[in-house]
């Protein structure tokens, strides 16, 4: 468990004086309107898909692997949306970790809380799946006004870095646990938390089997889940937070409770839980974190590599 830091004298060393530079034009962007926000993440993103190739590249790589009936022109124009949802979502860190309750609880807009809520009634402790969409730092801060919650995270090798997602993903939240602390995460359920996990990135060949993923049969996928959700007090429930387009705030919606989960059958299982990851990127494709390599762990070691063309 990670209580929220307090600053420390080192943090003023002059090898942290350019992240203080950039951290503070960020938190000075962060009080520009909302909509002026987005429209400069928009343009960030353009500058990102025109100058920073191996993104853009990574990004249609795997839009490419899942969608394999998408024509060329079909997945260009979905990576350029990405690439400027990708910028957005720079710009939204900073709101994220610094605006006032009163101007980012007015973005939110809550859909199906009945069913965290029915678990909650019940005494359980509430694994929370989350999903890597570009949005996921406004979604932590927003979902504390929801119920606070615990989070799951890798710490940051800046020192100064580590110290402020720390301190702004705790904002409306409770505490932020390591992700390789699984004691924690298990004594968070047992207590009847809510804590956050986020299932869908390629974690290696550690604690993971192989299972399907849209168009790619053998995805390595996290067993982390499972190991979480076979506590007796646990539930599993889905949530998702997308961005509207209007430029009204987010539309955050839970999901009803995985029943008979998990099964004891690792892939069935793994792939039930693809499957609602599916279901949630075909919800808003160009919000998802398509830039990560997710299909870098093959099922053996001397597979091809799916990014080498």
């Amino acid at each position: 468990m990670i209580e929220k830091p307090k600053f420390e004298a080192r943090f003023l060393l002059p090898k942290y004086w350019l992240t203080w530079l950039g951290v503070g034009l960020l938190y000075l962007i962060s009080w520009l309107p909302y909509r002026w926000q987005l429209a400069m993440g928009r343009g960030l993103g353009n500058l990102f898909y025109k100058f920073v190739p191996r993104r853009a590249d990574i990004a249609r790589r795997n839009l490419e692997l899942c969608f394999p009936d998408k024509t060329a022109a079909e997945v260009e124009k979905l990576v350029a949306k990405n690439m400027k949802n990708t910028g957005v979502a720079f710009f939204e860190t900073g709101m994220a970790w610094w605006w006032p309750d009163w101007r980012i609880r007015r973005k939110l807009h809550v859909h199906g809380v009945e069913h965290l809520e029915a678990a909650l009634q019940e005494g359980k402790g509430v694994l929370l799946l989350l999903f890597h969409f570009l949005s996921l730092e406004v979604h932590a801060r927003l979902h504390g006004f929801v119920q606070p919650a615990v989070g799951l995270y890798r710490p940051h090798n800046n020192a100064v870095m580590e110290f402020l997602q720390t301190r702004g993903r705790g904002r409306s939240n409770k505490y932020m646990i390591p992700r390789t602390d699984v004691r924690s995460m298990m004594e968070a359920i047992a207590q009847g938390e809510i804590a956050g996990y986020l299932p869908d990135q390629d974690y290696g060949r550690r604690r993971t089997v192989f299972a399907p993923f849209f168009a790619v049969e053998q995805t390595s996928t996290t067993t982390g889940t499972l190991l979480f959700a076979a506590h007796e007090n646990c539930a599993v429930l889905p949530v998702t937070c997308f961005r509207r387009d209007d430029g009204s705030g987010y539309d955050m919606t839970f999901y009803p409770e995985f029943e008979n989960f998990p099964t004891g059958d690792d892939v069935a299982d793994v792939t039930r839980v693809n499957q609602m990851v599916e279901y949630a990127v075909m919800q808003c494709p160009e919000q998802y974190l398509w830039v990560h390599r997710r299909f870098k762990t093959r099922p053996n070691e001397s597979d091809p590599d799916l990014y080498r063309r």
